[in-house]
């Protein structure tokens, strides 16, 4: 049995996340009320697996992330891509004529902007998790209080659903990484069926030194899919580049590693895995 850390409660996105990615296979959750109680988890039992949130198709990048990502020691082995969908949902004896606060994770309720500006009546109150706020109202009873959260949520602690599909983009994606003790990694993937790496490095403050790096990657047919830059704390102008890439043939994949690596600094690779 696989032990996965995920941030949130049975019921969360993670959740679903979890059981998508390791279908077929028997998980028990370690459930954290933050991400860094994730790595936490990986670091006291190398046993342990992580599942955190990367990005939002809407939302963005989840910065903070990255930085305990680099910071943690662990190794991405997978990743997998959820579709987001939310729904209201409240005590059985609730209604739309008693609903007066909605509760939900700051994002989810950014995801569904639009269809809070249609009920001004209703508080919007930040919460630390969309299922953890379905818990919370069951749990004590809250009249009155509705949440915003996935609709199994609702359902696993027995909320009425006043309407599913509440968010305002329906191409809502969350990409979720799958990271382990880096020990742990061949035991979770092959390194031959990978690929896709993510990798971080900082650059001299130098004309085009940038511009050579991705030049290198595109010499040995690289496909750069994403480039995230953060500052560097403490050095002014200096940053960070979190970039995934693309590769068809491990062997040229491994010679452009070579290649950039006298170009940066601190060159780390945070994972090779299967695109998802």
């Amino acid at each position: 049995m696989k032990r996965i850390a995920i941030q949130g409660l049975l019921g969360s996105f993670h959740d679903i996340a979890a059981h998508q990615y390791f279908d077929g296979e028997q998980i028990q959750l370690i459930c954290c009320a933050t991400f860094e109680q994730v790595y936490e988890n990986i670091k006291r039992d190398p046993t342990v697996i992580g599942m955190t949130a990367i990005e939002n198709t809407i939302a963005g990048s989840l910065l903070h992330n990255y930085e305990l990502l680099r910071d943690s020691g662990t190794t991405v082995v997978g990743e997998h891509k959820l579709h987001i969908s939310h729904c209201l949902c409240c005590l059985p004896d609730d209604s739309w004529e008693t609903i007066s606060e909605v509760h939900s994770h700051p994002v989810a309720l950014m995801q569904c902007r639009q269809f809070l500006a249609n009920h001004p009546d209703f508080k919007n109150v930040e919460a630390e998790d969309t299922a953890g706020s379905a818990k919370y109202i069951a749990e004590h009873q809250c009249r009155g209080w509705a949440a915003i959260c996935n609709a199994s949520a609702a359902e696993m602690y027995g909320l009425k659903v006043l309407e599913n599909h509440i968010e305002d983009n329906k191409h809502n994606f969350t990409r979720f990484l799958v990271v382990c003790n880096p020990m742990k990694a061949d035991f979770m993937r092959p390194l031959t069926e990978t690929n896709k790496s993510s990798i971080v490095f900082s650059l001299p403050h130098e004309e085009g030194s940038l511009s050579h790096v991705l030049a290198i990657l595109s010499f040995y047919k690289i496909n750069l899919t994403k480039i995230q830059s953060l500052p560097i704390i403490g050095h002014e102008w200096e940053y960070l580049f979190y970039v995934d890439i693309m590769y068809n043939d491990l062997t040229r994949y491994r010679q452009a590693i070579d290649a950039i690596t006298p170009l940066t600094r601190d060159l780390k690779i945070l994972g090779e895995y299967k695109e998802n």
